[in-house]
Formats: structure tokens, sequence, C-alpha cells
């Protein structure tokens, strides 16, 4: 049985006959045959190079060897392939060294990737996340010096926000940036501090490795500023421009339940003089411009988290086909069956297929509207969506693969099947990048509640498809149902409004669950209508539309609804956690 990564007929239906890529392949040399050969070519390099050592990576933790980390040398080896075809810089513009691609293509292609090793593959989206702030933010010089060997797959590039005392309370970060001077790549500081959980902080498979480090400068009297207002951003490199090593020590590798073959450091700037770090941009300007690559980095751990669940999905399906136990409902006699056979089984598996496909769909669709800065709409849309692409797949990602271990039965709780190490590897996503409940925080209180915009466009595009699938037997059930769920989001945020300014938030994550359930299915339904869309008579697309019309069904029949309830009980301002006394616990 072939190991298969993503179902390929699924997400070329998502990216050419629903998101139609092609159409934003025309200020670019790419045409359609050229995107199609780039998705075949991801595949390739993914299951030739990446996934060999999936497990082997798994076994061989990174290691520390007097202060320098050495990883699994074949992880080194696959990065060089993924960097000699030029993919670090796939949608970086071709003035910066880049391909020019639509950032949606190579968010799918980053998929494949990500569903052959997701540890391997975790280097370069932090290092592509880095080289696109730097372009942002950046002057000419640092762009040049920094970026454009990350954008070339020399260099890689980490994020240094959290420290041993603030882990997501960034206002509590006490990395202290000293001026010291100036040179030709701009303000220069000497930092001292700590940082933790710092992923790819130190390996020895790229040339150099950039850090970006969230930092204060304290005033005249040596006091670091209160707040995050008072926080900068510093271009910190492990290796100076001039080819001497930076101070900067890793105190520690944090051993992780999955995700192994991915570095994940405590950073000790400045042991000795102070590491030298170049601020970027104007002063207290760091976590705002942190966020640009934060919010990059949110939509990539969804696309992480779906893969894992299409992978587990594939692979559940799979050994669904082959297991035989058990017979036909009223026969005691005869030859066993195929499991998938069984009514429970067809049950996890529609289940795994919503939560992963629907994931990659949610994913892939916030990756369109990063093609589109310039139009208002989108921009507000995807501000309102980056916390619910990061959520419900690092949520449901994990149920999924939970689910796909339980369809292998004993054999999926040992490591002889990957999906046990699926699971594992999953299971960090609804922590890194913003926990979940940092997550509801900012949907609720930020995007919603302060802003808005986003909830409007919402609606016109969810009432649009709503529109279309009432030409269509089959959906308009669905279409009226979504409108319903979508009253009860508005009218729970009507009725949260009127809550106490310091009760708005209690119900924060209740609040996103039901949401993300309402987004997803919008977005099955919006397939559901694409696939009832192509030609009729070709076995491949009736097959494919049974395939979203069967899945859809299932979604809004056993998980839309779940909504409801847990919208009522943000409506309702429940009390129940926040009077339940501390003592008790």
């Amino acid at each position: 049985m072939a190991d298969r990564l993503l179902c390929e007929t699924d997400m070329a239906f998502q990216l050419f006959d629903w998101l139609n890529v092609e159409s934003r392949l025309s200020d670019s040399e790419f045409d359609g045959e050229t995107a199609r050969a780039y998705f075949d070519l991801s595949q390739k390099l993914a299951a030739d190079h990446f996934l060999p050592h999936y497990k082997t990576s798994d076994m061989h933790e990174p290691r520390l060897e007097n202060g320098q980390v050495h990883v699994l040398p074949e992880i080194g080896t696959a990065l060089a392939e993924f960097r000699d075809l030029g993919l670090f810089g796939a949608s970086f513009p071709e003035n910066l060294g880049g391909m020019g691609l639509p950032y949606l293509l190579s968010s799918a292609s980053y998929a494949w990737f990500a569903a052959a090793n997701c540890s391997s593959i975790g280097y370069t989206m932090l290092t592509g996340a880095n080289a696109r702030l730097l372009a942002a933010f950046g002057n000419k010089v640092q762009i040049d010096t920094f970026a454009r060997p990350q954008i070339e797959g020399r260099w890689f590039g980490t994020m240094c926000l959290s420290e041993p005392q603030a882990g997501s309370g960034l206002a509590d970060v006490r990395t202290r940036a000293v001026a010291d001077g100036a040179d030709a790549h701009g303000p220069r500081y000497r930092l001292t501090g700590n940082k933790m959980w710092i992923s790819g902080g130190d390996q020895d498979i790229s040339e150099n490795i950039v850090h970006l480090v969230l930092a204060k400068v304290p005033n005249d009297a040596g006091d670091l500023p209160d707040g995050t207002e008072g926080i900068s951003l510093f271009i910190v490199p492990k290796v100076l421009p001039d080819g001497t090593l930076n101070d900067i020590a890793v105190a520690g590798l944090n051993h992780k339940m999955g995700n192994r073959g991915t570095s994940n450091c405590l950073l000790n700037f400045g042991e000795g003089d102070g590491a030298v770090g170049w601020m970027v941009g104007e002063p207290g300007q760091g976590l705002r411009q942190m966020f640009m690559m934060m919010n990059e980095a949110r939509i990539a751990v969804g696309f992480g988290a779906a893969a894992l669940a299409c992978r587990g999905y594939l692979l559940a399906v799979d050994y669904a086909r082959e297991r035989l136990q058990g017979r036909a409902i009223g026969q005691r006699e005869g030859a066993p069956v195929a499991i998938i056979e069984h009514t429970d089984v067809r049950r996890m598996l529609l289940a795994i297929r919503a939560y992963s496909e629907g994931a990659m769909g949610l994913c892939l669709y916030c990756a369109a509207l990063v093609d589109r800065p310039d139009d208002a709409e989108d921009a507000a849309l995807l501000e309102l969506l980056t916390p619910v692409a990061k959520t419900f797949p690092s949520e449901y990602g994990p149920k999924a693969n939970d689910l796909a271990i339980q369809i292998h039965g004993g054999y999926g709780y040992t490591r002889d099947f990957d999906v046990e190490q699926l699971y594992r590897d999953n299971r960090l996503n609804p922590i890194h990048e913003g926990t979940t409940g940092i997550q509801a925080l900012d949907l609720l209180g930020r995007k919603i509640l302060r802003e808005g915009s986003g909830l409007k466009v919402l609606e016109r595009r969810i009432d649009d498809t709503c529109a279309r699938a009432e030409a269509f037997p089959e959906l308009s059930g669905n279409a009226a149902a979504l409108r319903v769920a979508l009253s009860q989001v508005f009218s729970t945020v009507d009725a949260v409004r009127t809550h106490p300014k310091d009760r708005q938030m209690d119900n924060a994550a209740p609040f996103q669950t039901a949401f993300c359930l309402v987004v997803v299915a919008w977005i099955w339904l919006d397939q559901a209508v694409a696939a009832h869309s192509l030609e009729q008579g070709l076995p491949q697309n009736d097959r494919l539309r049974e395939g979203k019309t069967t899945t859809c069904r299932y979604f809004f029949t056993l998980e839309l609804p779940m909504a409801a309830p847990l919208l009522a009980q943000v409506a309702s301002g429940c009390d129940v956690t926040r009077t339940a006394d501390p003592a008790l616990f």
C-alpha cells in the first residue's frame, strides 16, 4: 500500500476549481500548466525527501553538545533539496530573489511537506515569515544583509518572544537592549536576557540563524518601560556580518511530546558584553511589527494541523479497507468483512474527513485572502478569520488524529503505525503561536467587539454562498441552517455587548468554538456548491461531488448543531467559571 500524504484529487479541486488559483497568476510568469507542475513537484519532493525520515526524526531528537545543537542530518539534506529548487522564496517577489508565486499556491505546496514531515518543514515556515517581516519593516541594508539569505534558504530565521517568566504575557518581557551606536545596518544595541520555547533557536544545518528578538530599551534611569508599548524589535544574528559569533548561548533544549525534529531552545542573550542587535524600524513598534510574522505563522500552524489530520484520514481509510474483522449485521457465519463495512467506523471516517478537509479548505481560503492585500473587504475578513484558521485546525486536527488511532485499534497505539506520531505531532498546535484561549480573546475582543468590520464581510460572503446553494435541492436545507446559525452569532454578539465590560470575555472560548463551527460549515457549503458546478457525467467529478455533498451533510447534521448551545451559554453571560472559588481546585 503506497503511503499517501494528502488527497491529490481534493487538493486540486480546492486549488483549481474552488479557489481558481489560475486567476491569480496573471501578474506572474507562471500559468495554469506551470502551477500544476509546481503542485506535482511539491508532492514528489515531499514524498521522496521529507517522508523517509519522518519516524527517524522522531526517534533521534536534537542534541546539545559543547554549546552547539545538532539535528538529524537527513533534515539538512531534505532542506538543501528544498533550497536548491528555490522553494524558500517561492512566495516572495522576484525583486527580492523569489518566484513571485501566489501565497495560495505556495501554501498548498507547504501542506504537502507538513503532511510528510511537519518538524523538518517547520524551519522553512519560520524562515519565510522572518524574511517577510524584514522585507516589510527593515531598511535596505537590513533586507540585503539578513532577509535575502533567508529567501535563498542559506540562512534560517526564528522569532524570539516568550521568556521563562513571560509566555503569552509579552507586557512582562524583561530582555533589555542598550544603545551601542549605529552603523550601516541601523541603530545598534547590546541585548541581555533570556528567551524560551524558541523553535529552530539553534541547529547545524544552515549557515546562519537570524533571530528576531522582542526587547525593551531602558530609560535614562535604567528602568524598563511597563506594558507592551515599550517593546521594540531587533535583528540579532547568530553570526555577525563580520563573521564572528554573537553573544548568544543555548542554555538548554526542550524535550517534546511530538514535533521532535524541530529544535526548541532556551537562549541566553548577552552572557558576556551583550548580544549585538539592530533595531527594526522605530522604537516601541516591535509588537506591531511582530504581529505580521505571528499572523503568518498562525495560518501556517493551521495548515500544518490540517495536513497532519488529512494524512491521518488517508491512513485510516486505507486501514479500514484492508483490516478484516467481524461479520456483516445479521450474519454469524461467513468470511470476515473489512471494518469499513461497520457503521461506527464510517461514522469516524466521516468525522475525520469533515474536520481535516474542512480545516484545509479554511486555511486555503485564508491564503487566497492574503493574495489580495489591497482589497479592503478581503483584508478585513482575513483579520477576522486568522484566529479561526489557527484554532479550528489545531483543535479539530488532533481530534481527527485521535479517531484515526481508534480506527486502527490496538495497532494505532503502537509506534509501528504513523497515526500515533501524527497525533503527538499535532498536539502542539493548540499551544504554539498563541494558545486557543489567546485566539479566543483576539477573535471576540479585538476582531468582533472592537473592530467588527470583518463580521459584516463574512455575513455578505455567507449570504452569497447560501443564495447559490439554494439552486441545488441537496444543499438548500444546509443553506437555511447556515443562515439560522449566523443569525445566532449576531444575536450573541449583541448580547455580549450588554454584559459588563469586565465580563465580556468570560465565555470567549465557547464563543470561538461555536464561531469556528459556523465558519467551517460555510466553507463546506461553498465547496459543495463548487462541486455541484463541475461538469456532469464525468466519473471523477461525480465521485468528488458525492464525497463533498455527503461530508457537508454530515457536518451540518452532527457538528454545526453544537454551535447553538454554546452560543446560548455565551449570550446568557454564564458565570460558573468566574464564580468558582480558586480554593476549590
